[in-house]
């Protein structure tokens, strides 16, 4: 029966609810709210006051856990993650969960498939900027860390760690006032 209900809420947010205007827009009159509650019928978990922007891929979300006072970005794609409590995330924030297969050169790679599927996790109070871009490799995003707009993570990121770039490199800690 569950799995029935996701489905239903699935196509009624990729056929309708997906295309509702963002909440910032003078003409959604609410309905960003109608997206939120289908979105989060289709989530594994979700916390209270959660926002999903306009026109975000989130899969099935079966494999999406998502925190109160949380919101994921217009024109976001992810899936397979953990989001805790009062995370801010941009718009077009790409989040990959697997990688292709390449290792063997006997094989086009394009028939090698893809590698294992992880879960990401973000922990509370984390802020991702716009058009940032998390990578297969990275397994969790510390708690209080910030990621800069256009960066390109592709390893952990440590609690209260501000990183940004290509690839993200630690700028500094948010109690630090100096660089690392």
């Amino acid at each position: 029966m569950k799995k029935l209900k996701r489905n239903f809420f699935t196509i009624v947010y990729y056929f309708f609810a997906r295309y509702l205007p963002h909440q910032t827009s003078f003409y959604s009159l609410g309905t960003h709210k109608i997206r939120n509650y289908v979105a989060s019928q289709m989530f594994k978990t979700c916390g209270k006051e959660v926002i999903v922007g306009r026109n975000a891929r989130i899969g099935s979300g079966a494999t999406i856990e998502i925190g109160s006072y949380s919101g994921i970005g217009r024109n976001c794609y992810l899936n397979n993650v953990v989001i805790g409590n009062y995370v801010m995330m941009g718009q077009d924030v790409l989040i990959f969960p697997s990688n292709h297969n390449f290792s063997d050169i006997d094989i086009p790679m394009s028939k090698q498939g893809a590698g294992e599927i992880r879960i990401l996790r973000i922990e509370d109070d984390v802020w991702i900027g716009s058009r940032a871009m998390i990578l297969a490799s990275v397994n969790k995003i510390g708690k209080g860390a910030i990621v800069a707009g256009g960066s390109v993570v592709t390893k952990d990121v440590p609690d209260y760690a501000i990183v940004g770039g290509n690839p993200a490199k630690i700028i500094k800690y948010r109690n630090q006032t100096s660089t690392v």
